[in-house]
């Protein structure tokens, strides 16, 4: 068994691809606007975006981690495109560091440098 996607709910579909796309470089891979449901390519699995006007669903902490080779150049490339942080890149107690970044409708991503996590 491995996981095959990631659901993010979203308040706004299409500011949604815009933001995962142009912000975080994800691919599309196909969107059906009329199900509110759009599929990303992240690295080897996909992340799917759902659309949900429940919005107990969105603006939470997702657990998600996005590993990069560089934080801090990751960190700027990343606000210059808009993104917002609730933390910025910060050593942690366990040694490696970690930003929180957070997408339009406040989903927090870890962004890792991924000191000891595989690629």
């Amino acid at each position: 068994m491995q996981v095959g996607y990631l659901n993010i709910f979203v308040s706004n579909l299409s500011s949604a691809i815009d933001f995962y796309t142009r912000v975080f470089g994800m691919e599309l891979i196909d969107s059906e606007p009329q199900f509110g449901y759009a599929r990303l390519r992240a690295a080897k699995i996909s992340i799917a975006l759902a659309e949900t006007d429940d919005d107990a669903l969105y603006g939470r902490h997702t657990g998600v981690g996005l590993v990069v080779a560089d934080l801090d150049v990751a960190y700027k490339t990343l606000s210059a495109r808009g993104a917002t942080f609730d933390m910025p890149p910060t050593r942690q107690p366990w040694g490696g560091r970690l930003a929180l970044v957070a997408d339009q409708d406040q989903n927090l991503f870890y962004l890792d440098q991924g000191e000891g996590h595989s690629e």
